[in-house]
């Protein structure tokens, strides 16, 4: 037959400090640690940020070079004068989506509202007097 022994034994007072002390430890940080360690944390977005900011002046000059001068005349936009009238008078023999894009590219226009007054530059293809 076999027999199984149990022993119990109790550690003794230093031995079970020592093992507290192990299972206790836990990372301590300086100052200086914690100042290292959030400017690691940190690194990614100020060099995502900074990337933004010295790339982002490109994204506004991304416009067509424009038009040389002398190749283009200018019109006057009287009131209820929109793009598309604008493109019928003064290129009757071009479709007007053509010319409106035209327009708008050579001009740098963000939208498509006049005002009275203003004026806008046509390009020389589309001149009738030239």
């Amino acid at each position: 037959m076999t027999a199984i022994g149990y022993t119990t034994s109790v550690p003794s007072p230093a031995r079970a400090t020592s093992a507290v002390a192990r299972r206790a430890t836990r990372l301590r940080l300086t100052v200086r640690g914690r100042r290292v360690l959030a400017a690691l944390a940190a690194l990614p977005a100020i060099i995502a940020l900074s990337a933004a900011v010295l790339g982002g002046g490109a994204a506004l000059a991304s416009r067509d070079a424009g038009a040389a001068a002398g190749s283009f005349s200018t019109v006057t936009v009287a009131p209820g004068d929109t793009l598309w009238s604008i493109a019928e008078e003064v290129a009757p023999g071009h479709d007007p989506r053509d010319v409106v894009d035209d327009i708008v590219r050579l001009n740098a226009l963000d939208s498509v509202v006049l005002q009275s007054g203003q004026s806008l530059a046509i390009p020389d293809a589309y001149d009738a007097t030239r």
